[in-house]
């Protein structure tokens, strides 16, 4: 009998899961579902960032792969002119400069075109890497900002266990463990949420350096075969 009462006092008591969740102080709500909403939010860009680095990675490559089996000195008739990628986009840049440098007259400086190339390539690269980026700041923001929110929810739900005992004058466990495992519950919650969101920032970080690298190493490439063809003509 007394085998039997225990088992049942955490459902009389209320002290299922769902009975804690229905149960809680509005605050530990408030934060539960906040947390609940930066998970969702976090897992999201986690999904669409796992397609968009992937993807400009992949194209990146291809292209490079594409460009360096034809002719090394020809700058015009390349693959990916339609700059359906990052890798193409920046090849469309430096073939503008060479279309402009075909137009120079024999003798003219070429150093002002090489410059402006490099300065164009540059902010190519920035804007690229910028673009496939985009959203990574709010897996740095749940990140850095969830365990704190879910100790804010501890710290509440641990005041409320104090004041329970204060008001009933009673320090049995039926009368703190509500609270205490909201508490708990709004910690785990905020582990949750911060875990993946810092995991996965720091892969799309090294991925992204990876990428900025390979799209500036490619740009160094075609900078110099665009001054080796302009350094011929005059």
């Amino acid at each position: 009998m007394e085998s039997e009462a225990l088992s049942q006092a955490p459902t009389e008591g209320g002290f299922s899961l769902l009975g804690l969740l229905l149960e809680a102080d509005i605050v530990v709500k408030l934060v539960l579902i906040i947390l609940f909403i930066a998970s969702l939010w976090s897992w999201s860009v986690i999904i669409e960032k796992l397609f968009t680095v992937g993807s400009a990675r992949k194209k990146a490559k291809a292209f490079e792969d594409a460009f360096w089996t034809g002719r090394a000195d020809d700058l015009d008739a390349r693959p990916g002119s339609g700059n359906s990628d990052p890798a193409s986009r920046l090849f469309a840049s430096i073939s503008r400069e060479w279309n402009d440098a075909r137009r120079m007259p024999p003798g003219d400086d070429a150093n002002l075109l090489i410059g402006r190339a490099e300065r164009s390539l540059r902010a190519g690269v920035d804007r690229e890497v910028g673009r496939v980026s985009k959203g990574l700041g709010v897996l740095a923001t749940i990140g850095s900002s969830s365990p704190f929110i879910g100790l804010f929810g501890t710290v509440w739900g641990i005041m409320n266990a104090f004041i329970n005992i204060s008001e009933k004058q009673d320090t049995s466990l039926t009368n703190v463990a509500g609270p205490i495992a909201e508490a708990l519950f709004a910690t785990g919650l905020g582990l949750i949420a911060a875990i993946p969101a810092v995991i996965f920032y720091n892969k799309f970080t090294g991925d992204l350096n990876q990428f900025a690298d390979r799209l500036d190493t490619f740009s160094q490439d075609l900078l110099v075969r665009l001054s080796r063809r302009t350094t011929e003509r005059s």
